[in-house]
């Protein structure tokens, strides 16, 4: 049986925690970012949890890392 390719697409947005959990990157930092508060660019910073609902399909896509 072949191996499992990982989504490469996947790996690059997708990460997971030690426990198991799907972490993402929080969106709408990336441009427009002249008028939004400095305060909410700041709370956009790093990683949070993936919706439940996305964890299954997130984690069969980075199954072959």
């Amino acid at each position: 049986m072949p191996k499992m390719k990982t989504k490469k697409s996947a790996v690059k947005r997708l990460k997971t925690s030690a426990t198991g959990k799907v972490m993402r990157s929080q969106a709408g930092k990336s441009h427009l970012n002249g008028y939004k508060p400095r305060g909410r660019k700041r709370n956009l910073r790093g990683t949070t949890l993936a919706d439940a609902t996305f964890t299954k399909a997130a984690v069969r896509m980075l199954q072959g890392n």
